[in-house]
């Protein structure tokens, strides 16, 4: 697969580390580094494309400015690109509203676009969290979501049963923080982990904006570290003791 990431600064720049390093081989990673101005409004968006792109399967969108989204529709055209994927991990660099536009955009012209909010919510069907979720179907993005997007984890546990003793990446965030959080898990206990996860989220850390978000009620980066946490939990699965809390004063019946 053949992706154009489109990268601004310090965010684009992590998760296009990550993606070289850490792709399936075989997968093409291209950059172009978009403008570090814009107006608000692109008049003539012609006036800040390049001359010429590589060709592309897939674009990836990591701009810092909500400008670039005007732009996507023909930098498409000069990459070849069937699919697009444009992460909301910051309102204030692509507004949700912006990005149903450049669906919109994209739709007339035959190709699939997914704003993943925040972008680790990405998973091979649907993206987004809670009451927001909607799924999507294409062959490439599913393609790129296979190994980037929503952390999926396999642990083992040592003799006991009640640390943690190895922890494989089933799949990483594009930002590379699930990578950084298996690392930090050897050895916890069970009973700690996921708590553990979540600081370990933070304290990578994660990217997304700190800012409450109007749809959610709440910060993406916290969406963000939800997820993680329930990656943790969901590749614990029952092994996970269930805690019960008897109210004060309780009395259990007899008989």
């Amino acid at each position: 697969m053949r992706i154009l990431v489109l990268a601004t600064g310090e965010y684009g720049r992590r998760h296009v580390d990550n993606l070289c390093q850490h792709a399936p081989a075989g997968w093409a990673i291209e950059v172009w580094h978009t403008p570090q101005v814009l107006p608000p409004i692109l008049d003539y968006p012609e006036d800040y494309l390049p001359a010429s792109l590589p060709p592309a399967d897939l674009i990836l969108s990591l701009a810092e400015l909500p400008a670039v989204a005007e732009l996507i529709p023909e930098l498409t055209c000069l990459s070849g690109a069937q699919a697009v994927i444009a992460p909301i991990d910051n309102q204030a660099w692509l507004p949700f509203g912006l990005a149903r536009q450049l669906q919109g955009w994209l739709e007339q012209r035959g190709i699939v676009c997914v704003t993943p909010m925040p972008f680790c919510s990405l998973t091979e069907t649907h993206i987004n969290a809670l009451r927001l979720r909607s799924s999507y179907d294409h062959s490439l993005i599913r393609k790129f979501a296979q190994y980037f997007g929503q952390p999926a984890f396999r642990i083992e546990t040592d003799e006991t049963g009640k640390h943690i003793a190895q922890v494989e990446v089933v799949r990483d965030a594009c930002c590379g923080c699930a990578r950084f959080v298996a690392g930090q898990l050897s050895g916890v206990p069970l009973s700690g982990a996921v708590e553990q996860a979540g600081l370990l989220h933070h304290h990578y850390p994660c990217q997304a904006s700190m800012g409450v978000d109007p749809l959610y009620g709440d910060t993406l980066m916290h969406v963000s570290g939800n997820i993680m946490k329930d990656a943790v939990k969901e590749a614990l699965g029952g092994r996970l003791a269930v805690r019960y809390i008897r109210p004060a004063g309780y009395v259990e019946e007899e008989g």
